[in-house]
């Protein structure tokens, strides 16, 4: 009974008084002191040993659990007291942690009624990328004088992950038979001629023929739409993140890479491209080209919690995973930097009979000595200097 002490302490000063002075008011203040230490053995006792509850979570990704950046998730914490609650309120803390290390906490505090307990909702914030984690609920509770404080810790399981910002990308330069991006030597391998085999509709997008459009669905939907055809076989086409500890000074900057990425995959779907990844952090991490749903998705869940932490020269780290760089890949670099390490790396993509391609995070790069080098070797790339430009960017803005 640790938290009695300082009624007992009371009690005893009012016992002393009483016994020293006599009286009817010494005798009434025991009597009052007597009645409050039953209300605080009581409270001692019965303290939040009897509250129980459960934690619900509503997400605007929909079913599954799935969230893009920016999304908020609505929280429901229900508390439940079975019987008399001998506290005025009580102070509910919950914190919300992020697989990086960092935190959010949310603190209210609610009046428990009879028998019924209470209720509590709250929105997170707009959530970034990551795996979230909610910590132990921490409720404490105070009697009506402040003198005794009771705490208790609930453990609801709640966890949920948010997947990269991506935006809609409706054409990739690199995919297209007259591209220059694969280089001569590889133009009709890698070329991607559209059949005659009509595969559905989309959204029109400017530069397209007139006999491409699709009159019917345009009249029927009041926007223009365009006749969708079969591909020919694209060579396989694997991207590699450069997860790098010193690359990415502004960790917008590697948000960004990431997002690039998954907004890669989500075009890849819509292509129905063969496509892999791999991202060089503290571990190399490889996926090789597919082209079903379910590879894809994994390939998206390992971006959801992926960190710039790696180490070590990029070439040397990919010459060791032969399986993945099969000859006349695609071979797509998605780094801030453009130095020499970038530009070694490009060029061992290219003896291995790759097509290497570099996506260029952020500003254009003004080491001249860097561009003449990419000149001379063939090699192309394209700038993204944010994530609303990256549609634009994918027809064909190169840095090079």
């Amino acid at each position: 009974m640790k938290r009695l002490w300082r009624p007992a302490v009371l009690w005893l000063v009012c016992l002393v008084y009483t016994l020293f002075q006599g009286g009817k008011t010494s005798i009434m203040l025991l009597m009052m002191v007597s009645i409050l230490m039953v209300y605080w053995a009581l409270s001692s006792w019965i303290g939040l040993r009897k509250i129980s509850g459960s934690r619900s979570l509503s997400m605007e990704g929909g079913p599954g659990g799935q969230m893009q950046a920016g999304d908020q998730v609505q929280v429901k914490l229900n508390l439940e007291h079975g019987g008399w609650a001998p506290h005025p309120f009580i102070v509910v803390r919950e914190t919300l942690k992020r697989h990086s290390g960092s935190s959010w906490a949310f603190e209210e505090s609610v009046i428990p009624r009879f028998r019924s307990g209470a209720q509590i909702s709250f929105q997170t914030p707009p959530l970034e990328r990551g795996r979230y984690t909610f910590a132990e609920t921490e409720c404490s509770a105070e009697d009506i004088f402040g003198l005794i404080k009771h705490s208790r810790k609930f453990d609801f399981k709640g966890e949920f992950y948010v997947l990269p910002r991506t935006v809609f990308i409706p054409y990739w330069h690199l995919t297209d038979r007259n591209s220059r991006f694969a280089g001569p030597e590889n133009a009709l391998s890698l070329s991607r001629r559209e059949t005659t085999q009509i595969n559905g509709v989309r959204e029109y997008v400017y530069g397209d023929r007139l006999s491409r459009i699709h009159w019917n669905a345009t009249a029927k939907t009041g926007s223009w739409k365009s006749k969708e055809f079969e591909h020919e076989s694209l060579p396989k086409t694997v991207m590699v993140l450069d997860a790098s500890q010193g690359s990415y000074p502004d960790p917008a900057e590697f948000e960004l890479a990431v997002s690039t990425v998954a907004s890669l995959l989500d075009y890849s779907a819509r292509e129905r491209m063969s496509i892999g990844m791999c991202t060089v952090g503290s571990r190399f991490t490889g996926f090789l080209p597919t082209d079903h749903a379910e590879g894809r998705q994994r390939m998206i869940q390992h971006l959801v919690d992926i960190k710039a932490d790696g180490q070590g020269h990029l070439r040397d780290r990919l010459a060791g995973r032969r399986e993945l760089f099969a000859p006349s890949t695609f071979f797509v670099l998605i780094s801030s930097r453009a130095d020499k390490e970038i530009l070694e790396t490009l060029q061992w993509a290219k003896s291995n009979q790759m097509s290497p391609y570099h996506i260029l995070i952020g500003e254009a790069p003004q080491n001249e000595q860097v561009l003449a080098s990419l000149r001379q070797q063939g090699l192309r790339g394209i700038v993204v200097p944010s994530l609303q430009e990256l549609p634009v960017s994918m027809r064909g803005g190169r840095y090079v």
